[in-house]
């Protein structure tokens, strides 16, 4: 039986008589073994296993939970349990009802919506507040349907009261919305569970016990959900610490509240902590326990031996931080992949990212993309790379592609002619062509037709008489390319201009800063924010545009700020492209955001950035967030380690001439002055 590996808490919480039950089960107390324990006590009973439910916010957490369960009982009988998320249980009940549903993912229901929206033609309305937008507007209509059960209309005045003159037109639109939705039998994910909820309302379901993991991550629907399921038990495992999910709809008050909503209600209270030493824990709870205390709960500590202190790092410049933490990581002993750098902004996880790579050390990035793998940051690689090895065709290629009217086929077409007319030199080809006639490209062809892969005639140099050009352009043989168009010569028209402004430019930083400011790069990332600032309409949102522009800015120059630390650019591209790779593919330094860190534990672990503004992040703070859900955010990452602990922060910011302070976190936890 899993029961024999508990604790007298978890013992005590598995084996609870049915009714009402709650564990508040703190991080690193073991919650999953408590589950595990409880479900094998129902087993143990001869509770009927089709009559347990067990919801989970991943399927992943709960086919290892059930794979636990299957340790002990035979898989015919474990197979048996219902299990899975909210919205996969829901799916799969309204299916083997035959259900008439078809289920849309959230991009094509948002296309639906738009179409809606845009018959009103609310943006020529003469008001005195601008109406949302059709995209944020249904983004609310989402997050209304997991967050209250009241209407729309009084849920969305009570935010947002100057809409008050808007309020019939919006729900004219949710309206039309569900009609034609209905009409198809389309449903969204939130739907799952309404209509989950209204036919269990009407029909009930036989549940012996329904088992909710992380319940302080539920929302109104989901509470309203387990409610209309109206099991004989109730088992709900959560800590009201860990709630860090509200701006996707999480309510904390359901697991606040539970003593009072359900009759006969008792709570557990999981106290010894396996995972921490006795100062992070101490640390944590510092800070924590300026929240409210909504049960009362002291952790105790399990772990003995070798205690070191949590470590704060504090550094004067920003990107001084990243580099230093980068050192520390690379003289530790610790194995890398027991090792997380954890953030809570994605900025921050650039600049960490970007300092291991330029120490070989390998990295993998969960809750953001990779600052490597951003489309920006590879153009600026890609030019760098052909600067130093001419024969890169991949390079060149990945470069030209953003010319309009040149794709793959034309641009390898294109490095194939300038390395023949520079005579086996690219630059030479580009620059100072010395052959003018046009290669042959390919050598099954009649010679007498044309030199490309096609049967078209040589391209005419008259043909680009009205582009304003200078005479050096006009008459290289380049232009002679039939596919050549006047968008793809501007494209190399910039190139062009590009590269000889660069000529004796040695340094890779300072390379780098001719190329951002460049007219080519402005025209690359002019095409990369358009692209992400493209509704599904394609209309393009200003606003999303301008700060696409800021964010490839700021990737910009953090690269051009490793660059300063090279005299090479050979030695600075094989830094960034080579980094780590000699290690196999998956280990490296886990990079995390808070949000993706949870569930997790490291020996060692470094939270970032820990200033005033950033975390505390008082943007988000300011878009209905709040200091308290932050510092749960904060508690969440410190009790990720398990040994040792670092805490850093910055004073400057040199690219943004930002100064900081520290985080009111750090003054809570002890560790600087307020």
């Amino acid at each position: 039986m899993p029961l024999s590996s508990l604790n007298s808490e978890q013992l005590s919480a598995a084996t609870a008589p049915m009714g009402n039950n709650l564990i508040i089960a703190s991080a690193g107390t073991g919650k999953t073994s408590t589950i595990v324990g409880r479900i094998g006590q129902l087993l143990h009973n001869g509770v009927d296993p089709s009559k347990i439910l067990l919801l989970t916010f991943t399927n992943k957490a709960a086919g290892e939970m059930l794979a636990r369960v299957g340790r002990y009982f035979d898989s015919s009988i474990v197979k048996k349990i219902e299990s899975g998320t909210f919205h996969a249980v829901s799916y799969r009940w309204l299916k083997e009802m035959n259900a008439n549903i078809t289920l849309k993912q959230p991009s094509e229901l948002k296309t639906l919506f738009r179409s809606v929206y845009e018959k009103r033609h609310i943006q020529r309305l003469n008001l005195d507040t601008d109406a949302f937008s059709a995209t944020y507007l249904y983004e609310q209509y989402s997050l209304y349907q997991n967050a209250s059960l009241d209407g729309f209309d009084v849920w969305f005045l009570e935010k947002y009261p100057d809409h008050k003159m808007l309020i019939d037109i919006y729900m004219n639109i949710i309206d039309e919305f569900e009609e034609t939705k209905n009409r198809y039998a389309f449903v969204s994910f939130n739907d799952l569970l309404l209509k989950m909820r209204e036919h269990l309302l009407e029909h009930g379901r036989d549940l012996t016990e329904v088992l909710v993991d992380e319940y302080q991550d539920t929302n109104t629907l989901q509470s309203a959900l387990i409610d209309s399921m109206n099991p004989k038990s109730l088992f709900c495992v959560g800590d009201y610490d860990q709630s860090i999910y509200a701006f996707n709809g999480a309510n904390i008050q359901n697991i606040a509240t539970f003593g009072k909503r359900y009759s006969n209600a008792t709570v557990f209270t999981l106290d010894k902590n396996y995972r921490s030493s006795a100062s992070i824990l101490s640390l944590a709870n510092r800070v924590i326990e300026r929240n409210e205390r909504i049960y009362p709960k002291k952790l105790v500590v399990t772990k003995t031996g070798k205690n070191q202190a949590p470590k704060l790092l504090h550094y004067n410049e920003l990107f001084d931080q990243y580099q230093s933490i980068a050192r520390t990581i690379k003289q530790t002993y610790t194995p890398i992949n027991d090792i997380a750098v954890i953030f809570r902004n994605n900025a921050s996880a650039d600049g960490i990212e970007a300092s291991l790579r330029e120490l070989g050390i390998p990295s993998k990035r969960k809750g953001g993309n990779s600052f490597f793998e951003a489309k920006e940051v590879k153009f600026l690689l890609d030019i760098c790379a052909l600067l130093i090895n001419p024969k890169d065709m991949m390079a060149f290629i990945h470069i030209f592609e953003y010319g309009k009217g040149i794709g793959s086929a034309l641009a390898k077409e294109m490095f194939e002619c300038f390395v023949h007319f520079g005579e086996n030199n690219l630059f030479m080809g580009l620059m100072h062509p010395r052959v003018f006639n046009l290669p042959k490209l390919n050598p099954n062809k009649n010679l007498q037709l044309g030199l490309f892969d096609d049967d078209t005639e040589i391209g005419s140099i008259t043909r680009f008489a009205h582009i304003n050009i200078n005479e050096r352009i006009r008459s290289h043989p380049i232009l002679k390319h039939p596919k050549l168009t006047g968008e793809g010569l501007e494209f190399f028209v910039m190139f062009h201009e590009f590269i000889q402004s660069i000529n004796n430019v040695k340094q890779p930083k300072t390379l780098l800063i001719k190329l951002i400011a460049s007219p080519l790069y402005k025209y690359v990332v002019n095409i990369l924010a358009t692209q992400r600032g493209k509704l599904k309409s394609g209309e393009i949102d200003e606003d999303k545009k301008a700060l696409a522009k800021e964010r490839i800015a700021r990737k910009a120059r953090l690269l051009s700020d490793l660059a300063s630390h090279y005299k090479e650019t050979r030695r600075f591209v094989n830094a960034m492209l080579l980094g780590g790779n000699e290690l196999s593919e998956g280990d490296g330094v886990n990079l995390l955001s808070i949000h993706a860190s949870k569930g997790l534990e490291f020996t060692e672990v470094y939270v970032i950035d820990l200033m005033d503004g950033r975390f505390p992040n008082t943007k988000l703070m300011g878009k209905g967030g709040s200091l308290e859900e932050e510092r749960r955010l904060f508690y969440v990452a410190v009790t990720r380690a398990k040994e040792r602990l670092y805490l850093s922060f910055a004073k400057y910011d040199k690219v943004k001439k930002l100064d900081f302070r520290p985080s009111p976190f750090l003054v809570e936890a002890g560790l600087v002055k307020g």
